[in-house]
């Protein structure tokens, strides 16, 4: 989203093509995680961005989520229902299980399973750092190539895609209900490992 030490190329490079005219460029009005791909928010106003914040704090946003992990839940389907909170170590910062950090809870269902890999579709009901990726791997199955939560070696982006995003309808406009398209990286990997015909 923004450039770091690690990460010089970001998203806020892009936005000023955006811009159409406008004087300033549109702004995210809410994050997705490196590596996370699909649909994001951006608002063209100071109004618009402050109305799509209050909407998203709010829980008035519905976000829905792809992802590939390795293994399965045992379940078909559940509620993931786990506090974290953000812990720092030598080797950096990560979130954690914490009985005493922000509420975290995440709907899921599994939209097709393979021998070593299931695709899971998430639709958080609240929008903690990481929250899906903590997540998944409390469930046993953490998503694929996470270097952080699972067992990716950081040559490969973990596989996590913003598939959905529902905002409400205004007062000046009806519902949008945009609907990201895989990566063809992505949609390569679920043919390979067998869960491309439920994609």
């Amino acid at each position: 989203m923004h450039p770091g030490p690690k990460t010089p190329e970001s998203l806020e490079a892009f936005l000023p093509s955006l811009m159409f005219g406008r004087r300033d460029p549109p702004q995210p009005v809410h994050r997705l995680d490196r590596d996370t791909s699909g649909c994001l928010v951006l608002g063209r106003t100071r109004s618009a961005i402050k109305r799509l914040t209050g909407l998203l704090s709010e829980g008035r946003v519905q976000k829905t989520y792809w992802a590939i992990v390795s293994g399965g839940p045992k379940q078909d389907e559940g509620l993931i229902e786990q506090s974290i909170a953000k812990r720092n170590d030598p080797s950096g910062w990560r979130m954690v299980p914490d009985r005493t950090g922000l509420a975290a809870v995440t709907p899921y269902r599994v939209l097709a399973r393979a021998k070593n890999a299931s695709l899971l579709e998430l639709t958080p009901k609240t929008g903690r750092t990481h929250q899906i990726r903590v997540h998944c791997a409390l469930l046993g199955c953490p998503v694929m190539d996470d270097p952080i939560y699972g067992n990716g070696d950081g040559s490969s982006p973990h596989r996590l895609h913003a598939r959905r995003i529902v905002l409400p309808a205004r007062l000046e406009g009806p519902e949008l209900d945009i609907t990201a398209p895989l990566p063809t990286e992505t949609r390569a990997l679920l043919d390979k490992l067998g869960l491309g015909a439920n994609a």
